[in-house]
């Protein structure tokens, strides 16, 4: 189907079928499209938390005010970014790269400098805030491919982060919670799913020079 569609298609849905689960290879083709997703110098400073255990949702509702997504989903995604960014991970990264493609130290070098400079001259406020744009790429990319794949979605930003760290023990693992996509199938009695979609025409929001 035309992927315009299938943007047309897609809404923040509102309230999920609690009984309807996504099948694994939709929830794995879910984490390779994260894995793959366009991000700043090819760093990956994102973590993506699956959640499927309802048990442990129920306690995130409270923290996400109310919403019921959380817990109706089929699943719920979490994007993470690294608490302590570093040179390790340019230094991993290039290790990466070497393992990957093969390429030698004197053609990887400089960029590698480059890169190592740019964020030790971060300060910690800089690269929390950078990796938190790398989120948003990440999210709008998940989304675009839940509509493809006609897998409903929810974005979400209205939840405590710090809550939800220590409900998940995230700490612990160096991370942070950023957003929220709960991911599942509209349920029949959504009313907002037959909304028609409200957007300024093409002509107001693109300007060609």
């Amino acid at each position: 189907m035309d992927i315009i569609q299938d943007l047309k298609w897609r809404y923040a849905t509102k309230k999920f079928d609690a009984n309807k689960t996504l099948q694994p290879h939709k929830l794995e083709l879910l984490k390779e499209a994260f894995n793959l997703t366009a991000l700043s110098y090819g760093l990956q400073t994102l973590r993506l938390v699956v959640v499927t255990d309802k048990t442990i949702r129920e306690k995130l509702v409270a923290e996400a005010f109310g919403q019921r997504q959380v817990v109706d989903a089929s699943h719920l995604l979490i994007i993470c970014i690294d608490k302590v960014i570093d040179t390790e991970d340019v230094d991993s990264h290039f290790d990466t790269i070497k393992t990957i493609r093969k390429t030698p130290d004197e053609i990887l070098d400089p960029y590698k400098i480059q890169m190592n400079e740019t964020i030790a001259n971060m300060s910690s406020s800089e690269k929390q805030a950078w990796a938190k744009n790398q989120a948003y790429i990440a999210l709008g990319n998940l989304m675009t491919v839940c509509a493809v794949e006609r897998i409903d979605s929810c974005p979400m930003e209205g939840f405590n982060p710090e809550a939800f760290d220590d409900i998940l023990k995230l700490k612990s693992k160096n991370l942070e919670s950023v957003l929220l996509l709960p991911v599942g199938y509209r349920a029949d009695d959504d009313m907002f799913s037959g909304f028609k979609k409200v957007r300024k025409s093409v002509y107001e929001t693109v300007i060609e020079l």
